[in-house]
């Protein structure tokens, strides 16, 4: 799934280049390559499918050249992810009635990358021969108010483990209360099924996208497949995959796992990723100079010398025309600070 606009890393991330299609790291490869790359042990190019905005196509074929053009993909606008879902499994059931399916994000971190393997071949391995739904849980590190959670019947790592129930974006206070329990797990969206489970849930929880599905079919690989989709895609409902199917479905496990995982969707959170300096200043760019700096994160894009001086706690970012230096404590603002 690569159609987000990332707002919440403005300016890096914009409508016109997302954060899926950025270095964000410095590492000299985009999110959505990293993606690609971390599952090569159990997935071909030639399997993967990427869902993105019209938009985007070109940034995929540059960045992914290896994907079959007719594996892009285009959501004419974003409907969030249960049609996005719906979309890409009726068509790949067209080819492959017994397919087994993972769903991942874009535009996420994965560090623990033979962890990563092992776990979703667990997961591929158990909804093969079942019918069931897995999703990847990841063993919270620390009281996170930012993430969404899965309650599971058991507190163990590794293992196929039942859903009780997924909770929302908890306070800081419930957050703690999760992380002691230890029945809790953070919700990466990553699920892994075969493509009869969740076409048969889709048409069991969200029977509207479902029947949109069905009316598209017939254009699907035929010339008339976009137009198509332009008049009927934006006619599906608006939800999300969690929301439409996973919080109803009795068919759900989780796997869980630290996998040194994050949905990178802040400053915050990359800053976490990069290597600090002595004053906890991180740095991505060619020629950033700091001078009484602390506890900074400086991304600049273009090659170009940037000075920094006597702040604390900042976000400093540079991308084309843009420019933004607002203060860590007030990263929740930029989508206002950027509209």
């Amino acid at each position: 799934m690569a159609g987000g606009i990332g707002s919440r890393l403005w300016p890096l991330s914009t409508p016109d280049v997302p954060k899926q299609f950025i270095d964000v790291l410095g590492v000299g490869r985009s999110l959505i390559q990293l993606t690609v790359d971390r599952f090569a042990a159990v997935c071909q190019p030639q399997h993967f499918w990427v869902v993105t905005g019209e938009r985007y196509v070109s940034l995929v074929k540059q960045q992914l050249p290896d994907i079959p053009e007719s594996q892009i993909l285009l959501e004419p606008e974003g409907r969030n992810t249960a049609p996005c879902i719906a979309y890409a499994s009726w068509k790949i059931q067209m080819q492959d009635p017994q397919a087994n399916i993972v769903v991942t994000p874009a535009d996420a971190l994965v560090l623990k990358t033979e962890a990563f393997t092992e776990t979703i071949t667990k997961a591929l391995e158990f909804t093969e021969e079942r019918d069931a739904i897995v999703t990847v849980g990841i063993a919270p590190t620390r009281p996170e108010t930012g993430y969404g959670y899965i309650h599971a019947t058991e507190a163990l790592h590794g293992q196929l483990i039942k859903v009780s129930e997924f909770k929302e974006k908890p306070d800081l206070d419930t957050a703690i209360q999760y992380l002691e329990d230890g029945h809790y797990f953070w919700n990466a969206g990553i699920f892994v099924w075969n493509v009869k489970t969740i076409v048969t849930e889709l048409r069991a929880y969200a029977p509207q996208i479902a029947a949109v599905m069905d009316e598209l079919q017939p254009a699907f690989f035929t010339p008339k497949e976009q137009e198509e989709l332009r008049r009927l895609f934006p006619t599906c409902e608006k939800i999300s995959i969690d929301y439409a199917v996973m919080e109803k479905s009795p068919r759900i496990f989780v796997i869980a796992e630290d996998l040194a995982w994050s949905d990178l969707g802040s400053w915050g959170s990359i800053m976490t990723h990069l290597k600090a300096d002595e004053d906890g200043n991180t740095v991505v760019g060619k020629d950033v100079r700091l001078f009484d700096c602390s506890d900074c994160i400086v991304h600049t894009a273009e090659e170009k010398t940037v000075v920094v001086e006597g702040l604390d706690g900042y976000i400093v970012s540079e991308s084309k025309d843009r420019l933004l230096i607002c203060r860590l404590s007030q990263e929740q603002h930029i989508k206002e600070y950027s509209a």
